[in-house]
């Protein structure tokens, strides 16, 4: 059986490169022995008819609308997929619309799709920079944010802890949040990229539900040595950093 990898609106949703986490998984199931896609779906009728894993990256702003619209024309599906169980991993603006909706700063509102708890609100100023998440369930997350918003409504379910950036923000001290297998994260690098613990639990699931074995492969031990070094890299930024921030 080969695994499909969803990729949701490529042409929208991919401005900080988080559509190439389904290359990430692709990859990483190719290096264990099984086979898998990437099939890019901008349209309802571009859906495969199976679906093993779903990545939606975050977009601009300028394309909330039209992206809205194009998911909706997919609503069903999502919710399917999260009901039973597929591994949907939604970044930044594409996260902020599966959730109940996102308020701009003029007092209009974008609804979202209501798959996921909370709503995207304005934050003050933009958000940007290195982002370090203590997370129960994959360990450490590094990688950077980059938004106007903040993320309220999603204190039972996070992600993780804040350990360094801004993350959901409003003192909450949590970043992203988690819905069964759908999980939402403001973590750009592509994040699977820098998290290869956290590639490999979405891929555990799909393989799982599709009746095969997932272990990662030799070659995925060898590349996971890039990706420690890079995590090593900006948590010692991190780290240098935090005497001076408070200074």
């Amino acid at each position: 059986m080969t695994l499909t990898i969803v990729a949701l609106l490529p042409a929208y949703q991919n401005t900080n490169g988080d559509s190439e986490n389904a290359a990430v998984l692709r990859r990483r199931a190719e290096w264990a022995g099984l086979e898998a896609r990437v099939v890019a779906v901008d349209t309802r009728e571009q859906l495969p008819a199976r679906v093993d894993a779903v990545v939606l990256g975050s977009g601009s702003d300028s394309s909330l609308e039209q992206s809205r619209g194009r998911l909706l024309t997919m609503h069903d599906e999502l919710r399917t997929w999260g009901t039973e169980g597929v591994p949907i991993l939604a970044v930044g603006t594409g996260w902020e619309l599966l959730s109940w909706g996102i308020e701009r700063p003029d007092g209009s509102s974008v609804e979202g799709l209501g798959i996921l708890p909370g709503r995207a609100v304005p934050a003050p100023a933009r958000i940007t920079g290195d982002l370090v998440v203590a997370s129960p369930r994959f360990g450490t997350l590094v990688g950077f944010e980059n938004h106007a918003r903040e993320y309220v409504g999603a204190e039972g379910s996070p992600l993780g802890r804040v350990r360094s950036g801004v993350g959901n923000s409003r003192g909450s001290g949590q970043e992203g949040v988690v819905m069964g297998s759908v999980i939402g994260t403001h973590l750009h690098g592509p994040v699977l990229a820098k998290n290869p613990a956290f590639a490999d639990h979405l891929l555990g699931v799909a393989a799982e539900r599709a009746s095969l074995a997932y272990e990662p492969g030799p070659r995925a031990a060898m590349v996971d040595e890039y990706a420690t070094a890079a995590r090593e890299a900006q948590l010692g930024a991190v780290r240098a950093a935090a005497p001076l921030a408070r200074g």
